[in-house]
């Protein structure tokens, strides 16, 4: 999901001349980090994008290729129904029963209210992946005793120095030292939650203790005295460890950190009522709404903040908003150049951009099309085109007639 400036020919507002504008919908659009604003409206485009994760992945494999496409689009005023107009979008996509995967936004979308974008969004069954201003990094909350940092609950007692690694460093500053700040990343994994239980259809998810489940990730003396291990072997235990085995030394107590607890927890043990929920419980639950905790609810994401796996969903995904947004306003179609959308209004606006960003989805979907096949949309239908080798069409279910369809003559 992203957001781009569609500048108009009229001009804004003047309090010098006392003159109001004929855009009367148009606004200020402001670009990320930028101080000088375009007058126009600001355009939402849904695109497809994919994400590289899993093995293939981690061994540099690419994503199998497909178009870049814009799926959706929404005019409007710029900050005006930021969020509302990309929910809109996505209600459209469930329509069409398209698969739900992760939902990449940029702070424009962090920043909504989340009522309005967060919430719906995963309602509907997508994971976010977010980024944050300076101000909304580091520790942003908690749940249950468990703290939010960077969007990822993790161990109420993870040392602060790790909890506000990313705290108190303006955009420039943090992209510099970005290289410094992924060891300290690093070190924090092991504290955050595990995932227990995916989200069910309202959005809820299950987390557990880190120090929890057949592979701890934490060495935590309250969990083992709230809730210790059953020996899973008879005898004593084996004083063996196979030092060329990597997954035997990972797996091992002493490879995991250890939870450090307040000196007079070990004086005075308290029951299991008085500690926080994520100490005590098995599982903690994660409404789509937080219950109304806002900032749960606004800043909490599904992959762990600066990681190599955000990394590898985030990335590639703005990437692809980069990449459909340089093709719309390329020297070919020039979405953003207002001689090309002469008529005023934001209706007419709307039909022009919605024109001109079809236009471009066949381009590319021709692109596409020859570079694989030889074959152009302009000679060629859906059936005459070959089926990809090892592919039995035979054994596909025919599509349930559910949702919206384009329309027959097409």
């Amino acid at each position: 999901m992203d957001a781009t400036s569609i500048p108009v020919l009229a001009k804004p507002d003047s309090d010098y001349s006392g003159t109001a504008s004929v855009e009367i919908t148009a606004g200020w659009h402001f670009s990320g980090g930028s101080d000088k604003g375009i007058f126009g409206y600001s355009a939402s485009l849904l695109v497809a994008a994919h994400s590289r994760t899993g093995e293939g992945a981690a061994k540099g494999r690419r994503a199998p290729s497909y178009p870049q496409l814009c799926l959706g689009l929404s005019l409007d005023t710029p900050t005006v129904r930021t969020g509302e107009n990309a929910v809109t979008m996505l209600k459209h996509i469930a329509e069409l029963r398209l698969p739900t995967g992760t939902c990449a936004a940029d702070r424009a979308y962090t920043g909504c209210s989340p009522e309005n974008f967060q919430i719906p969004v995963r309602r509907l069954g997508y994971r976010l992946a977010l980024d944050y201003k300076a101000a909304d990094r580091g520790i942003q909350g908690s749940w249950q005793g468990a703290v939010l940092i960077d969007g990822s609950l993790a161990c109420p007692h993870i040392p602060n120095a790790l909890a506000q690694a990313t705290h108190g460093m303006d955009d420039k500053t943090f992209r510099r030292r970005l290289d410094d700040l992924k060891p300290v990343v690093a070190e924090r994994l092991p504290y955050f939650l595990k995932l227990k239980q995916n989200a069910d259809a309202r959005g809820t998810v299950r987390l557990q203790c880190p120090a929890a489940g057949p592979s701890p990730s934490v060495n935590c003396p309250r969990r083992e005295r709230l809730r210790p291990a059953r020996p899973t072997a008879s005898g004593p235990p084996q004083p063996v460890i196979k030092l060329a085995d990597l997954r035997s030394r990972a797996s091992h107590a002493s490879a995991r950190p250890t939870i450090q607890l307040p000196d007079r927890e070990w004086a005075d043990p308290p029951g299991k009522e008085a500690l926080p929920a994520v100490c005590g419980a098995s599982a903690i639950s994660v409404p789509a709404d937080a219950a109304g905790d806002l900032k749960n609810a606004k800043f909490r994401q599904d992959s762990h903040y600066l990681s190599p796996t955000w990394e590898r969903i985030y990335k590639p995904i703005r990437s692809h908003n980069e990449g459909l947004n340089g093709r719309l306003k390329g020297a070919g179609m020039d979405i953003g150049n207002p001689m090309h959308r002469r008529v005023p209004g934001q209706v007419a606006q709307t039909i022009l951009i919605a024109i001109m960003v079809t236009i471009g989805n066949l381009d590319i979907l021709e692109t596409w099309l020859y570079e694989r096949t030889g074959n152009r949309l302009c000679d060629t239908d859906f059936e005459s085109i070959a089926t990809a080798p090892d592919c039995d069409l035979s054994s596909v279910p025919a599509p349930i007639d559910m949702g919206r369809h384009p329309p027959a003559n097409l």
